[in-house]
């Protein structure tokens, strides 16, 4: 039945399946299909509706029923977002001073255009931010204002700066003297130059050292980010400076959008190059001080880059088609030129090939110099101080210094009569007390070199002794007590082989004519068709001569030497027109024969013809030059006659019986006739006031020096001598004692830090006080190494400094520093620092690009001329103090340190940290400094080297 019954519903099935195609077609099942889709997706949308209504109705009543109320605080913030964004007030008030505001300003508004806005408006349209770090600056630079304004400069510019720049200079200075000590050529000098400075500064600040931040540029922007940083804490509201997002903001553009491009630029070798020939660009080149550069320089791209300007002046001088006058001009400019070249050639192969001679010693063992009579060493300052040296090593420093403290005690004596007399005169008497003080002064003397007690003791004839001794005893003293002992004592220096005459063969007499620009090149010689003389030079100096060029020399009667005018001129030098007579020069000896050209002008002939006479006083009466003309001096009439004058001068000058009868005078007249420009002795006005003033400084110029009380007494007048006579008399003789002959040894280099200290400690008690003698000591100390020399060229120039403060402003130059102080604080400087800064960073209101480097052969030449514009504005007043190769070494050494950007990075950190310091003295900057700076690499190796020195000595 079962199976009757699926049978029967098969076939119904099958029945109704055939009927339902044959009546609707074959494609009504597909219809059939979609109408059950659209049924069942029709059902389930309307459930979907109705589910999700009656979904959130349920959740309405939910809310309302157990949830507490919305706030509105969020549909507010939209809709105040929506509003149009209102303007907001900023205070522009910054310092106080509107022409200081105004260029803040600026500053301010380019800084957030140029760094923040180009970017940011990319971002958001939204203002607020850029007003938050607006006012955040203003805050910040509110708040330096008003700390600037409490805080006193004056220590810092008449104290710390100097003292820091003082620091930096004896650093780099000792330095040099360790790597000239190592005497290996190195690869690379600059770098091993670096190193060792950082070195010897971690050695001298014992606490702190700035290699990294000065040579690595990643660890540089990291202290300026954490500097600039604790300025914001400091500076910043507490709330302002939370705000992470602003104030790294801030941080950015201040280190490295403003702090980092203005110490690489103030850093920079070639800026500070430009801008010391921009200071002095008011002197003019002088062609001597460029060859001399030239002879010096150990830099062989400085000597490349003046070979390849000369060579190019050279072409283009040669393609010109000239005729008549022009061309012995153009002449004259190739035969300067082609010297030029071969100068610059010949240093080149000497430094390429290391052979530097030490011509001090080669100079010292050929012996044909010329010769500085004793009697001009003992009144010239610089030659006196080499003497001194020498006596020392000799032992026979007790007859230097008894010629020396008796000169001041004649002038004493002298000034002291002339006082008494004009008392007299006046109804005054003071006879017995002033003869007691003489002769209180004289026993002084006596007993200080020449009685038996005297330690040491000078050694000369005993009946001279005995008769000065009973004419103290019975007679008054008088100025010329001593002047027959002085004159033995002058003599025995003079004849005695251990003294004078060995001293002349000793390597301190060349260093001395060294210093006295006695040692000339005279191996630099031009001639018309511009060929010279080979080259001998070396980087240490003029006295670095070969032996051919020290046998050039005019010391013997084998050389004979011709000279006469050959034409004249006029010449238009920058508006000055002025006579120029040209010098033909022969000069013969032995083995060969030489000729050339030189010009000199009248006023050259005047200084030289004032220089002989002074040196060799039997000449003023024999040699007499032609005459000044003040109105038409440059008609060629005058100038013939003048020509023929100063013809008939030179021929008497150069007669042989004349050189023979002054053996020194070769020296003078070959350097006056040498090829190159003539270097003046003094200046006219120098020259003038000699005739004056020479008498009494021969006599007065070294005991001012020896004896402390005379100058002191000197310059308060003569009423006051009086006074000052009884301690002059106790200390006449105590006080060279007591510097030379109680220091073991007896002139010993002293050092005010012997253990590589700053220069930040006292110079003198008496000098701490005085602002510009401590800042002028100070500096000739560390620029010309005053301290490596003996005490009294020191003491010496401290004296003159104080004589010539003295003289010039007294005791009101103090009052005049601190009001130059006030100036440059001013707020009319203040506003001009940040308008140069506005238009250095953003001239005309657009960011400046990124200047160039410049070409090297460029900056190699604008270091030569830097060279050469500071010896030329060197006064020659200065080499007369301190000696000509001193004077040049200082200042090339001062020159050269600023070569190095590291090192200058170095010296613009250390005046940042002082400003600093100043300005903010609670915040404890030394030791924040110290902190940021404790990674460096040689303040590791300093620490280990002293815990491993001082190891061994804990364990014991």
């Amino acid at each position: 039945s079962c199976l009757q019954t699926s049978l029967s519903i098969w076939g119904w099935g099958s029945l109704g399946l055939v009927l339902f195609l044959v009546t609707f077609g074959p494609f009504a099942i597909f219809y059939f299909a979609f109408y059950i889709l659209c049924f069942v997706g029709g059902g389930f949308v309307v459930t979907l509706l109705f589910g999700k209504s009656n979904s959130e109705k349920y959740l309405e009543q939910c809310e309302h029923s157990f949830l507490p109320c919305t706030s509105v605080g969020i549909p507010k913030c939209i809709e105040e977002m929506k509003r149009e964004a209102r303007p907001i007030k900023i205070d522009r008030r910054l310092t106080g001073a509107n022409i200081i505001d105004e260029p803040l300003q600026q500053v301010i508004q380019f800084s957030l255009r140029d760094y923040v806005q180009y970017w940011y408006y990319t971002l958001s349209d939204d203002e607020s931010f850029l007003l938050e770090i607006r006012q955040a600056l203003q805050y910040a630079l509110v708040q330096f204002s008003a700390r600037s304004k409490e805080t006193d400069w004056q220590p810092y510019f008449t104290t710390r700066l100097v003292d820091d720049f003082g620091t930096h200079l004896r650093v780099f200075r000792k330095a040099q003297q360790r790597i000239a000590e190592k005497g290996d050529q190195m690869k690379d000098q600059a770098e091993e130059l670096v190193d060792t400075f950082f070195e010897v500064e971690v050695e001298m600040e014992k606490e702190v050292c700035r290699d990294l931040v000065c040579t690595s540029p990643k660890d540089e922007e990291g202290f300026l980010r954490d500097l600039c940083e604790v300025l914001l804490y400091i500076l910043l509201p507490p709330g302002d400076f939370q705000n992470k997002i602003m104030r790294y903001f801030v941080r950015e553009i201040l280190s490295r959008g403003i702090l980092l491009p203005l110490i690489n630029q103030l850093s920079d070798p070639d800026y500070i190059n430009q801008y010391v020939i921009w200071m002095i660009r008011d002197s003019n080149c002088n062609y001597e001080a460029f060859m001399n550069i030239i002879k010096l320089s150990d830099n062989i791209g400085e000597l490349e880059a003046v070979k390849d300007k000369a060579s190019e002046e050279l072409q283009y001088l040669r393609s010109l088609d000239t005729a008549g006058d022009d061309i012995n001009t153009i002449k004259n400019q190739i035969n300067s030129l082609l010297y030029v070249i071969k100068v610059c050639d010949s240093r080149i192969q000497r430094l390429q090939s290391g052979k530097e001679i030490d011509t001090v010693k080669l100079a010292a063992n050929f012996g044909k110099l010329c010769t500085v009579p004793l009697d001009h060493i003992l009144v010239d300052n610089v030659a006196l101080q080499f003497f001194m040296d020498y006596m020392q090593q000799t032992g026979g420093q007790a007859h230097l210094f008894f010629w020396m403290t008796v000169e001041g005690y004649r002038v004493t004596a002298q000034q002291q009569l002339e006082v008494l007399q004009s008392r007299q005169k006046d109804g005054k008497h003071q006879t017995n007390q002033t003869k007691g003080l003489l002769r209180a002064a004289a026993f002084g003397v006596y007993e200080q070199y020449l009685s038996e007690k005297a330690s040491p003791r000078v050694n000369i004839d005993d009946n001279l002794v005995a008769k000065l001794a009973e004419t103290l005893n019975h007679e008054d003293p008088t100025p010329e007590i001593f002047d027959d002992i002085q004159r033995k004592v002058y003599e025995l220096m003079l004849r005695d082989e251990r003294f004078y005459p060995s001293f002349k063969q000793n390597v301190l007499y060349v260093r001395m004519l060294a210093e006295l620009d006695m040692l000339k090149d005279p191996s630099f010689r031009g001639s018309d068709d511009g060929e010279g003389e080979s080259f001998n030079g070396s980087p240490t100096g003029s006295i670095n001569l070969s032996l051919d060029d020290l046998s050039n020399v005019p010391s013997d009667e084998t050389v004979q030497l011709h000279a006469y005018i050959s034409d004249t001129g006029v010449c238009n030098d920058h508006g000055k027109t002025y006579a120029l007579y040209a010098i033909t020069v022969h000069r013969r000896n032995a083995n060969s024969e030489e000729m050339w050209k030189t010009y000199r002008r009248y006023s050259d002939f005047h200084d030289f013809h004032m220089r002989i006479t002074e040196q060799f006083e039997n000449l003023a009466n024999i040699l007499k030059l032609p005459g000044k003309k003040t109105f038409n001096n440059m008609d060629r009439e005058f100038l013939e006659k003048r020509k023929k004058d100063l013809n008939a001068y030179l021929q008497l000058l150069l007669n042989p019986e004349m050189m023979k009868a002054s053996p020194a005078l070769a020296h003078y007249v070959y350097d006056f006739l040498e090829n190159k420009a003539y270097s003046k002795g003094k200046g006219d006005f120098a020259r003038k006031m000699d005739t004056f003033v020479n008498p009494l400084r021969n006599s007065m110029r070294n005991v001012s020096n020896a004896v402390k009380s005379i100058p002191d007494s000197l310059a308060e007048g003569m009423t006051k001598m009086s006074d000052n006579m009884g301690k002059m008399s106790e200390r006449l003789g105590q006080d060279i004692k007591q510097s030379f002959f109680k220091v073991p040894p007896l002139m010993q280099k002293t050092y005010s830090d012997p253990d590589h200290c700053r220069v930040a400690a006292p110079i003198d008690d008496n000098v701490d006080d005085n602002i510009p003698l401590r800042v002028m000591l100070l500096l000739m100390d560390e620029v010309f190494d005053l301290k490596e020399r003996n005490q009294w060229l020191r003491r010496n120039i401290k004296n003159l400094l104080q004589q010539l403060i003295r003289a010039t402003y007294g005791d009101t130059i103090n009052r005049k520093i601190v009001d130059h102080v006030d100036w440059m604080t001013s707020p009319e400087q203040v506003a001009d620092a940040v308008k140069r800064f506005r238009d250095a960073f953003w001239p005309n209101g657009i960011l400046a690009e990124t200047v160039p480097r410049r070409d090297k052969a460029i900056r190699m030449r604008t270091r030569v001329a830097g060279k050469t514009k500071l010896l030329e504005v060197m006064p020659d007043e200065l080499k007369h103090i301190i000696g000509a190769e001193t004077t040049r070494k200082g200042i090339l050494r001062v020159f050269e340190m600023f070569q190095h950007s590291q090192l200058n990075k170095r010296m613009v950190y250390v005046f940042l940290e002082r400003f600093l310091e100043t300005l903010f003295p609670q915040n404890k900057f030394p030791e924040l400094f110290n902190k940021l700076h404790s990674r460096s690499k040689q303040m590791q190796r300093y620490k280990q080297r002293l815990h491993s020195t001082q190891a061994p000595s804990l364990q014991k």
